[in-house]
């Protein structure tokens, strides 16, 4: 250790190598300040690697020169509509102003790449404000090859969101993969993927083609060893040291020992918020606590815990808005684990397919977004269980659309039987038995959702009336996307539960994400971005890439006022 009692200085320290901090990292970088980026684990990513990668960025440049037209005004409204007891924020305000050049930015001097995602309605379009296209951007495929050694370094996606052992594969290039047999094009482009990723493997442990949310990380994470920007592995934050009213540096904890970094600029934190912290998730989740968590094991909120301890304060603070949802089912993996399979847009919506809780009744529009469908959990739980529920279909739903983790085109259901992913039956009677719900309840309610499907209109849901629902169906199903019939067996029943991909209750923030205290003051020295920052949505869900718009658009402006120091 040093004489003055540090180990090391620099301008600015960054606690945490997810999307949020590595942007901060790499901006006060580009902005010419001694940076240190560290991370409690051994791969860059956190939960946005795992992730699909999209940005909510309303009137963003790369879709204007798509054709595509926006403003900040109508996102404005669609967002005071949205969030009815969130108030007004100067943050939203300064993030749909700012979140177009701060893309336009990154895109200019760094690796980052975005394209347009084209049609792609806001979650609840049905507001006034809301878009069917233009706001949503995703990062263009990235080679992670260029990595070379450190390409291990990327944390991988879910197992589940990979084919052949390793191989990843965008939503387009699903749809491609599934009709590959239907032209030249399609059948082109399924070699390519498949050789690419046969090469890949005589090297890597997995496919280097990287799509969603790990081409936003390896991008990220190119950018910065482009620019020479260190990043200490394995050194978790263990608190915030203070000298004079100010962030002085802080204490990181290592394999080696307590590391003391003193910061000229301040702390940035993006530690990944609180989503494996048992305690805080009792007291900011709604009840009952959900079990399940997409986010990363190391988010233990260490950010929030170092805030709290200087004086930050969080927000909201007790309204139980803590998370933003994700309805998942458990997928029984070979090696004996159990993984977590997100579902988010390719079955819920799909003709064919519905809801029930333990009465076996439907209880929600099974079409909205996936944040919204557990939002509708937990209401209906409050007056009849629904904590798990049971996604209900038939065979042919499977064949034609997939179910959860079972890809579209399976004939054969033993193994999933087998494994209890899902559980199967010849009559709708025998399938509530196994599903300990009352048959009489749940052929009632397929009956009634099956007229439902001839007429076209869900009365009792809605599902099929909105643009966000009708995008995720299926066109070629008339009179309503979003309706079929069921009714060949074998019937199949899969447990669904709710789990975060996010959180929304973090740090207090001011519009240069600033950390703030209890009389919302700044803490001189402390930002915070990411699921460290209080969601800017408070407890909403606009639109896809609500988490990674505003981490990169906070993390940018972070780095861009501690520079100015």
């Amino acid at each position: 250790m040093a004489k003055d009692g540090w180990d090391r200085e620099v301008d600015l320290l960054v606690a945490g190598a997810g999307p949020g901090g590595m942007t901060a990292g790499l901006v006060a970088a580009l902005e010419g300040l001694d940076v240190l980026i560290c991370e409690k684990s051994e791969q860059v990513g956190g939960t946005g690697a795992t992730s699909a990668g999209t940005l909510w960025i309303p009137n963003n440049t790369q879709s204007r020169d798509a054709g595509y037209s926006d403003n900040a005004d109508d996102a404005a409204a669609y967002l005071d509509a949205l969030i009815v007891d969130g108030g007004a924020d100067a943050r939203r305000t300064t993030f749909l102003a700012d979140g177009p050049r701060v893309i336009d930015d990154l895109v200019a001097r760094t690796e980052l790449s975005f394209l347009a995602c084209g049609p792609h309605p806001d979650y609840r379009s049905n507001l006034p404000g809301a878009a069917i296209a233009g706001r949503a951007i995703i990062p263009e495929v990235f080679d992670g090859r260029l990595l070379d050694r450190d390409f291990v370094r990327i944390r991988p996606p879910i197992n589940e969101f990979m084919l052949l052992g390793g191989m990843m594969v965008a939503k387009n290039d699903v749809v491609r993969l599934l009709g590959r047999w239907q032209n030249v094009g399609n059948f082109t482009h399924t070699v390519r993927l498949v050789l690419r990723y046969f090469i890949d493997r005589l090297k890597y442990a997995r496919g280097t083609r990287l799509v969603m949310g790990n081409a936003l990380i390896g991008r990220l994470f190119y950018s910065l060893k482009q620019n020479s920007v260190p990043i200490h592995f394995g050194a978790a934050l263990d608190d915030l040291l203070m000298s004079e009213g100010r962030i002085a540096g802080a204490m990181l904890k290592t394999k080696d020992g307590i590391l003391r970094v003193r910061t000229r600029r301040g702390v940035v934190l993006a530690t990944g918020g609180f989503a494996h912290n048992q305690a805080m998730r009792e007291t900011y989740m709604p009840v009952p606590v959900p079990l399940h968590s997409m986010a990363v094991a190391e988010n233990t909120g260490d950010g929030l815990a170092a805030g709290k301890r200087v004086g930050a304060a969080l927000d909201p603070p007790t309204d139980r808005h803590g998370g933003l949802w994700t309805p998942v089912s458990r997928v029984p993996r070979n090696d004996g684990t159990q993984g977590l399979y997100p579902h988010i847009i390719l079955d819920r919506a799909k003709p064919g397919l519905i809801a029930v809780n333990a009465e076996g009744r439907r209880f929600v529009n099974e079409a909205v977004s996936y944040h919204d469908f557990v939002e509708g959990m937990f209401l209906a739980h409050k007056s009849s269980p629904s904590i798990p529920c049971q996604l209900i279909c038939d065979a042919q739903f499977i064949r034609k659309y997939g179910l959860g983790s079972i890809h579209p085109g399976t004939t054969d259901l033993t193994k999933f039987v087998r494994n209890g992913y899902i559980r199967t039956a010849p009559t709708l009677q025998a399938l509530a038995s196994a599903i300990n719900t009352d048959a009489q309840v749940l052929t009632e309610t397929i009956v009634r959702h099956n007229n439902f499907a001839v007429e076209g209109s869900d009365p009792d849901f809605g599902k099929g009336d909105t643009d966000l629902n009708r995008f995720n169906g299926d066109p070629d199903c008339r009179p309503n996307p979003c309706l079929g019939p069921i009714e060949t067996q074998p019937f199949v029943a899969l447990e669904i539960w709710p789990a975060e991909l996010a959180c929304s209750t973090g740090l207090a923030t001011d519009a240069d994400a600033r950390v703030l205290d209890k009389e919302s003051t700044p803490i001189p020295g402390l930002y915070a971005c990411g699921n460290d920052m209080d969601s800017i949505m408070a407890g909403t869900y606009p639109g896809p890439g609500t988490t990674l718009g505003p981490a990169l658009v906070f993390a940018h402006r972070a780095a861009m006022h501690a520079a100015k120091q």
